[in-house]
């Protein structure tokens, strides 16, 4: 197997659809999914590079293999479920600080999935069925997540970081939201946070080796952050 020159992490919520949006974006195809244990990664091939795609668990008693999954990690997405608020919540009161062993410069993307089963009419329809006339968004559940309210994280997120807005991506350009389902905006998502990891995958390479998980040798590191973002 080839050696990843950068990792990308999916973080979030159990059942918000982390799993289906690497299915779709690997295997082009939408897969009805169990909960992940442990972590699971694709290995995806982006010009000269070779990244590495982790898919995390969600569920509290995997929580703690989070962190070694960050480690080194070029970008973290994210994930929430646009129609449920808490799941926008735990993204900051429990999996921020996760990334506490993400690289120095690691990109953070937001993004809010299962837009297919809310009531806003301005999604779009499935990619592969076009949309019949007259068709309305009929008995979908109500969207409790906004785009502003992912923006907000994204600025709590560059707080947290200590990272000024004037040095890093525009929240507007990591402010995603997308369906597995229907496959709306993944590959635009995935593709997006690829060109930004290639610039940070050629500053590790100039720096020295890179940080990678060995899961046999794995060692819980001291944390040396408490809390999260207010």
């Amino acid at each position: 197997m080839k050696k990843p020159d950068g990792k990308v992490v999916l973080l979030g919520d159990m059942n918000v659809g982390k799993t289906s949006l690497l299915h779709r974006y690997m295997e082009r195809r939408f897969q009805e999914t169990v909960s992940t244990v442990g972590g699971a990664f694709y290995l995806k091939q982006w010009g000269p590079y070779n990244i590495s795609i982790w898919d995390t668990a969600g569920r509290e008693q995997f929580h703690g293999l989070g962190s070694m999954y960050c480690r080194g990690a070029a970008a973290v997405i994210l994930t929430y479920d646009v129609n449920s608020l808490q799941s926008l919540t735990e993204l900051e009161e429990r999996f921020l600080a996760l990334t506490d062993s993400a690289s120095a410069d690691c990109i953070f993307a937001i993004v809010g999935n299962k837009v297919d089963l809310s009531d806003d009419c301005t999604s779009p329809p499935d990619e592969n069925r076009p949309e019949k006339p007259g068709a309305s968004c009929g008995s979908k559940v109500r969207k409790q997540v906004r785009a502003e309210d992912a923006i907000a994280l994204y600025k709590k997120i560059l707080k947290y970081k200590m990272l000024d807005e004037k040095d890093v991506p525009a929240a507007e350009k990591m402010c995603f939201e997308t369906s597995a389902k229907t496959g709306y905006k993944v590959d635009y998502l995935f593709e997006t946070v690829f060109d930004m990891v290639v610039p940070i995958i050629v500053r590790q390479k100039a720096e020295g080796p890179p940080q990678t998980v060995d899961i046999t040798d794995y060692k819980p590191a001291k944390r040396t952050k408490s809390g999260c973002c207010a």
